[in-house]
């Protein structure tokens, strides 16, 4: 698994040995930016969303503790590189993910790294097989995906799914959320519901329609007065909600 690593350490020649061993020994690590300051780091860390950070723990103007704290909630796992090993307990408190002292070991160092890389993993596999079409319908919810996670939404709510290339616009209510899956992702997740694919490029909740206007497909006019379209070889499909 590929991490993106941001390096917070004031000297420039321990921020320089650290990119050659992990440059050498760590091949699945891309070291994104530098920082040599707390405030500097937390800029970065906002723009870039690493998955992985090195940090040293004492720095001008804060340490690294401080910068946590201003980071708050994060998503990336942090190792603690420093000549001090008094700070071990700190680091655990904060949740960091391993610790290495300087001079750094390169068996620690690739220690540390296979650590992360088995957490995000995992991280990763949950992700995935919460999102998989088959397990992502819950007493009546669905989950979208979305770039930080999910969001869950009550299925009823949805009116209907639009095409959009490889994404799909999702309607809910006067509001629409577009998410980066295909409208046949969300045909497999919905295929228990009341959905009906009325053309090839809606997805429309049985439930919501008000009217069928015929017609060579004819079309469909929901509840919002919105008016879908039918294609001719899914009209039948639709009609056999309606017996």
């Amino acid at each position: 698994m590929e991490l993106q690593a941001i390096i917070v350490e004031d000297e420039e020649t321990s921020r320089e040995i650290l990119k050659n061993y992990l440059k050498k020994y760590c091949p699945n690590v891309t070291v994104m930016a530098e920082a040599s300051n707390i405030t500097d780091a937390l800029a970065l860390i906002k723009k870039q969303e690493p998955d992985l950070l090195f940090l040293d723990v004492e720095m001008p103007y804060g340490n690294a503790f401080d910068l946590l704290e201003k980071v708050g909630h994060h998503n990336f796992e942090t190792v603690f590189v420093t000549a001090y090993d008094h700070y071990a307990i700190d680091a655990l408190n904060s949740h960091a993910s391993y610790y290495l002292l300087k001079p750094i070991s390169i068996d620690e160092l690739i220690k540390a790294v296979d650590h992360v890389t088995a957490i995000k993993t995992k991280e990763n596999e949950l992700q995935e097989r919460v999102l998989t079409p088959v397990l992502n319908h819950i007493n009546g919810k669905i989950t979208i995906p979305q770039q930080d996670g999910f969001e869950v939404v009550e299925i009823a709510d949805i009116l209907y799914c639009k095409a959009d290339d490889n994404y799909t616009e999702i309607y809910i209510g006067n509001k629409k959320k577009v998410v980066s899956k295909t409208l046949k992702y969300f045909e497999d997740s919905l295929s228990d519901f009341p959905f009906a694919r009325v053309h090839k490029s809606y997805l429309v909740n049985i439930n919501a329609i008000a009217k069928y206007r015929k017609g060579k497909g004819g079309s469909v006019v929901l509840n919002t007065g919105k008016e879908i379209m039918v294609s001719a070889s899914r009209k039948a499909a639709l009609l056999s909600h309606f017996k």
